[in-house]
């Protein structure tokens, strides 16, 4: 299942949206998760926190789900 995450701004690091979808709780545990684990995002490995996710772009997390970037209707 796909869990859409708003944003009102034009893009979302990938570390806010970590601790916006409540998988994790602070940047330190964010930085240690994506070295250890990384993310897809769009189906290619990411283990970057400041990386930019657009509208229209996929994160899966193992064992966690897959989110979807959104823009909120203003």
């Amino acid at each position: 299942m796909k869990e859409n995450i708003e944003i009102s701004t034009d893009y979302i690091q990938l570390g806010q949206l970590l601790k916006l979808a409540n998988i994790l709780e602070s940047g330190g545990m964010i930085k240690v998760f994506l070295q250890e684990n990384g993310v897809y995002v769009n189906d290619e490995i990411e283990t970057r926190r400041g990386k930019k996710l657009y509208p229209g772009d996929t994160v899966f997390v193992e064992d966690v789900g897959t989110f979807v970037v959104s823009k909120r209707e203003q």
